[in-house]
């Protein structure tokens, strides 16, 4: 181990050690942002009413992590039910696809801080900020809904209804302290459906709903809807939960792992990008022994004498050359095979009919073949072209 590794790894052990510490003495923080998740456990998520609605619905309640308009573009003669928006980001399109529906007969809970100016201006009302309380009360108009009301003590929206059009239906109102009273919570006929808003999801987060007394009010709101089938549009809020790395990012213990590898891997990555150069051994290159391969079956042949096989093995090598590289066919050596070879190679052509004299001659297994013929045909062979 050389002595650099060794400043490397003492240094990586510090920065785990002071890691360590500042997690052991660090203290647990709330996170009270309002993220309206459906798998969040923070107190505004909604990790409690997505276990519970179920029961709240009779079972007959859907998520759709998809588009208003495009599940409604694939499921075009669905019957009437229930639609349900909580908090969530909802594009013009998919606004227009929920009023046709509720148009033609489903009935919509809008559970909204704020909805775009034309589609409230279609249900009939004008939403605004209308309190800067740090505390008010949430309770319906319905008589026989009056005990039943939330505290909001912990940011609360403060948003209202500053106009609602003559024949909506209030049901539900903010009240303060110091103010009167302003609706909250109204029903608006569209069409043959209805439109229920509420405009503080607030009352529907873990905080809130685990709080003794308040499961009532959350019951109340949603009993205007009709028990039938119900789809709960949740496409902005299932997005972050589909990160692969969300588990681990939201533990505090695996985050600050994670951290630590990354940190670990580009130090290490950092610190070995400077190439190390082995010794290459010397490897001695191969010898070439074709020309000694080739010397010793020519010299074997010429011991042998056997000149009519040597003939016969030149032809063949020659005219599969003539086949391959000037595309001749060698199956009829006749007079149009040597006007074609001719044209080709520009040689005489009086050479190349004594080739092919030759050539024939070494193809005969029953001619009498003399080494002064295979000298001369291999002459006239590497002369017409080279094999």
């Amino acid at each position: 181990m050389n002595k650099t590794f060794k400043i490397y790894a003492l240094v990586f052990i510090i920065i785990m050690v002071i890691l360590a510490l500042l997690e052991v003495n660090k203290k647990e923080v709330t996170d009270w942002r309002k993220n309206f998740d459906v798998e969040e456990k923070s107190p505004f998520g909604l990790f409690v009413f997505n276990h519970e609605s179920k029961d709240l619905f009779n079972g007959k309640l859907k998520k759709v992590d998809v588009s208003a308009y495009e599940f409604y573009n694939q499921n075009k003669n669905k019957p009437a039910h229930n639609i349900l928006v909580i908090e969530s980001e909802i594009d013009m399109e998919s606004w227009k696809k929920i009023m046709d529906q509720v148009s033609k007969g489903s009935d919509a809970m809008i559970i909204v801080s704020q909805l775009p100016q034309t589609v409230s201006d279609s249900i009939g009302y004008y939403d605004s900020q209308i309190s800067f309380e740090e505390q008010n009360y949430l309770k319906l108009t319905d008589k026989k809904y009056q005990g039943d009301f939330i505290h909001l003590d912990k940011f609360p929206s403060g948003r209202g209804f500053s106009y609602v059009r003559p024949g909506v239906e209030i049901l539900g109102k903010t009240a303060e302290k110091n103010n009167k009273d302003q609706a909250n919570f109204i029903k608006a006929k569209f069409g043959k459906g209805t439109f229920y808003v509420h405009c503080e999801p607030l009352f529907l987060t873990n905080y809130y709903l685990l709080k003794k007394g308040n499961v009532k009010y959350f019951q109340d709101v949603f009993s205007y809807l009709q028990d039938r089938d119900t789809l709960w549009f949740v496409e902005s809020n299932t997005k972050e939960s589909r990160f692969f790395m969300r588990f681990i990012l939201s533990n505090p213990a695996l985050k600050y792992a994670w951290w630590v590898f990354l940190g670990g891997l580009v130090l290490f990555i950092f610190f070995n990008a400077k190439r190390k150069q082995r010794v290459v051994p010397i490897i001695e290159p191969l010898k070439n022994t074709s020309a000694e391969f080739v010397k010793s079956i020519g010299n074997l042949y010429l011991q042998e004498g056997d000149f009519h096989d040597m003939m016969a093995k030149k032809a063949q090598y020659f005219l599969n050359k003539i086949r391959l590289d000037l595309l001749i066919d060698t199956q009829n050596l006749d007079e149009d095979f040597a006007k074609k070879l001719h044209l080709k190679t520009g040689k005489p052509l009086e050479m190349i009919i004594e080739a092919i004299t030759l050539i024939k001659k070494g193809q005969n297994p029953y001619s009498n073949v003399m080494k002064e013929d295979l000298v001369r045909m291999n002459k006239l062979l590497d002369e017409i072209i080279k094999i």
